[in-house]
This record gives C-alpha cells, structure tokens and sequence, in this order.
C-alpha cells in the first residue's frame, strides 16, 4: 500500500445534489448501479475457466472433498474466490453460478466507483468521474468484469482500500485487512501491505507493529498453509502457474518486461489515456506531490509487482497491469481538469489550451476506435455465453444428460468446456478429456456443431496438442447435440 499524506486530504466535495445522502447509500447505490448498466448493455456475462474451477474447488471443500489441483492445465487457485465459490455452490447449481456472475458485475461496478472516489478524494470530483469514465470504457477491464476474472474483486479491494488511506491518513488495520482479502486472490497485494506497513511501522509502539505487520503477513501465510494442506506443498501455485505458462508458451522472464509493460498498457488504456496520464503522473508529484502520493505509489509499487512476476518467471499478461492502468486514469483526469482548481493567470491558461486538445482527441477516439472495440467485444460476450450456454444445456437434456452423467470417459474438442461439464455434471475434471491429447476411442465426445464453436471456443491458442481433433470420430455415433455442440457415444461404459 502506498504511503499516504501525513494528514487527512481535505474532500472535494460531490454535486449537492447528492451531498445530502448518507454515504452508504451513495456508495451502495452507484456500485448497483453501474453494475446495472453494464448487464444492460452486455445482457449476459459469463465464468471464466479460472473462476469455475474456483467453483468446483470450492464445492469440493464444502463437501468434504480434497481438490484436484492437479488436473491439466489446472489454474492457479484462488483462496478466496475458491471461499466465496464453495459458500455460492451451497445455494445449488444454477444458483452458484448466478452468485458468481452477481460478485463478478457487482466488483466492477465497485472498482468504477473506487476510482471516482480516490480522484475525487485526493484531487476533485470531476478529475475522479473522468477517471472513472475511463475505466469504464476501457475494453480489458470490460472483459474482465463480464467474464469473472477475479483480477476485478482485487481492483475493487485494493482500490477501495486506498480511498479509506486518502479518506483518513495511517488508518492501519481496516486498510490492511482490505489488502489482506486482495491478497488472497492475486499475489501482488503482498507487496502492497507490507509496503503500507513500513510506512506505518515508525509510528507505531511495539505491540501495535508486531499486530499489524502478522495483518500484513496474513495472506500469504494463508495462500501458502492452503497450498501445503491440498498438495502437501506450500508453494504449489508458484510451481504449478509457471509450468502452465511454460507450457503454454506465454511471455516470460526479466527480459521482456520494458517491451510488454508500455505495450500493455497502451492496449489497456488506449494512447491518448496513457500519455495524458504519464504527463499527469509526472505534473501531479511535481505540482501536488501531497495529493498525488496515493495513486502514485499505487502506480509505481503495482509497476514493481510486474517485475517481480517476470524476475518469477511468470506468464507476463496484460490483465497484471490493469492497477497501474487504473491510476494512470486518475492522472489521465488530473491533466485534463485540475485547472479548474487554478487560479487565473498563465498557468491556467496553458494548461486550459492543453487540456482541451487533449480532451478532444481522448473523445474522438473514444468515439471511434474505442466504440468499435465496445462492440466487438459485446458481440464476443454474447457469441462465448451462448456457446457456454449450449454447453451447459446438454447436461440437462434428458438422453444426453444422461450419457454425460453415466458414462465415460468424456472427450471434448480442447480444455476450455473442462470445467463447464465437470461443474454442471459434479464430475471430477479429471473424468473429462482433451481429444487434442488422447484420440477419442470410445466413450463420449462432445464435439463442436461448426467451424465458429470450434474457433472461438478455445481456452488458448498454444494448448498441447498430440493428435488431430476430429469433429466425428471413427465409430462414434451421433447420440444428441444443439446448435452449438454434438455429442457421439461409442461403447459407453458406464462410471457410475
């Protein structure tokens, strides 16, 4: 956690329209609310392949049952969404799923609301709704959002966390246990809370040091004793994410860092967003260093945290940036409007001509490129959910549902509907294979019914492949399907 001015910011105030509402209710209200709009405009929203194994696991440990961290191309487990996954598989099948995909728009709607308040807090409240806009145009935090990954809750915490920090210098334990929950979903929070608890550590006596920096410890003690019970080793996630990567041949290493890192965030941000946002990271430590130290030290300590992940040899991917991205769009804000908050003279007039080029070219571009990315990724939700969809509907068809549920193995075209047969079937992810590894020779196949399901449904595009996948195998029968999938059976032995 960055350190933060050693007094409280004083507030900008929002609009008096609102200003007369409690704060909860402001609060609750925008994160429902932009959760809203956003399942508005998309009208479905899916799991991920991550977030349904959190799904699975979580069942498993509700249940009683030991999970199987090591099935192929098995994600990195999550010790809190698999927490949150076992209390949502409680409610039953649909509704698990329905909770999940509810968490997942609603951590969106949180994080867009988080960014507009630290702007607001540590500048004005229209440099944090811009910021705010930003973010929530933005493609990759959009896709995120609507496919349940879990680096949106994290956002949302860490975020969250800072505005508490700007909102009351040195608050200590409540923004500590924020990040402690961050951390229990994506590993760069550790860095966070133990950089806030050396800020903190020098006004604190030695009973409060000690209490706060076991808070600051706290998840990764927990991440690695939670590995340890399920593998019998307590660096499993480590192991185990960078074989994946190796395996799928993702970017990795020290080296590729300054050549992905600005890359990455051009793609996240868009060009205008990240050079206005540079310029304003650099004018804020420069012009208000006091208001600016939050978001800043957020931006440079997330930075650092991509290092360590290639330093690591971990996947380098574009969602691990999306924090700096994020703070990016808070000076992105501060460089567009803090002349507002100038008084007259030249300064604000250079600043005004600046900004106004600036704020014409983020909108136009925003209105054309970005509008076609929103569209296009619209139309991926709706292709991608629907394929999910039809999946998930063969398991509730009554012949099909009933070959699925009895027999095996099961043989899917690549890894990706793994988790979704395993999870609406309560099957061990084990019992169902990729045909790109092992040739289909009797047993189910779940096959895709096009050349579309076949292109888009893929988990990635560098999964291992060994044989060549058939659409229908030799000898297998065609025993039911939909638009989107077929299902063959040959000599089916019954698995239970």
């Amino acid at each position: 956690m960055p350190a933060s001015p050693s007094t409280t910011l004083p507030e900008r105030s929002l609009p008096s329209a609102v200003a007369h509402l409690p704060k909860w209710a402001i609060n609750c209200s925008a994160v429902v609310l932009i959760a809203g709009v956003t399942w508005a405009i998309f009208s479905r929203a899916f799991l991920n392949y991550d977030t349904l194994y959190a799904l699975i696991w979580g069942r498993d440990i509700v249940h009683g049952r030991t999970p199987d961290y090591d099935v192929t191309l098995a994600p990195t487990p999550h010790p809190l969404a698999e927490v949150v996954g076992g209390l949502a598989s409680l409610l039953g099948t649909d509704a698990g799923n329905t909770v999940m995909l509810a968490v997942a728009l609603l951590s969106f709607g949180a994080l867009v609301w988080a960014v507009f308040l630290l702007g607001e807090r540590c500048f004005s409240w229209p440099v944090g709704a811009l910021a705010a806009f930003v973010v929530a145009t933005r493609e990759p935090f959009l896709s995120q959002g609507t496919r349940a990954y879990v680096d949106i809750p994290f956002l949302a915490l860490v975020v969250t966390a800072a505005v508490l920090e700007a909102g009351r210098a040195r608050r200590g334990a409540p923004v500590l246990a924020l990040l402690g929950l961050a951390g229990l979903l994506r590993p760069e929070a550790w860095l966070l809370a133990v950089a806030y608890w050396l800020y903190l550590a020098p006004g604190l006596d030695t009973g409060a040091r000690v209490r706060l920096g076991m808070l600051a410890l706290a998840a990764p003690l927990l991440w690695a004793i939670s590995d340890l019970a399920i593998t019998g080793s307590p660096v499993h996630s480590l192991t185990a994410t960078r074989d994946t990567a190796e395996t799928l041949g993702r970017p990795r290493g020290i080296l590729k860092v300054p050549e992905i890192l600005p890359r990455r965030l051009g793609e996240i941000l868009r060009w205008v967003p990240l050079i206005g946002g540079t310029v304003g990271f650099f004018a804020g430590l420069y012009l208000e260093r006091r208001r600016s130290a939050i978001p800043a030290a957020l931006c440079v300590l997330s930075g650092i945290g991509f290092v360590i992940i290639g330093l690591a040899g971990l996947s380098l991917l574009g969602r691990y940036l999306l924090l700096p991205a994020a703070m990016l769009a808070i000076f992105f804000g501060f460089a567009s409007l803090w002349w507002l908050e100038l008084p007259r003279g030249r300064l604000r007039t250079r600043w005004t001509v600046a900004a106004a080029v600036l704020l014409v070219a983020f909108f136009g571009s925003t209105a054309t490129h970005q509008r076609d990315k929103l569209e296009s990724l619209r139309d991926g939700i709706q292709l991608r959910g629907k394929i999910q969809d039809d999946l998930r509907d063969l398991t509730r068809d009554g012949s099909t549902g009933r070959l699925l549920a009895r027999c095996g193995p099961i043989y899917v075209p690549n890894h990706r509907p793994v988790p979704v047969l395993a999870y609406y079937l309560d099957r061990d992810p084990k019992e169902i294979v990729s045909a790109q590894l092992v040739r289909p020779t009797r047993g189910v196949y779940v096959a895709p019914a096009n050349a579309v399901v076949r292109d888009k449904f893929v988990l990635d595009p560098h999964d291992p492949r060994k044989v060549a996948v058939p659409l229908h195998p030799a000898g297998f029968a065609r025993a039911g399907g939909n638009k989107s999938w077929n299902v063959y059976a040959r000599g089916c032995i019954a698995s239970r």
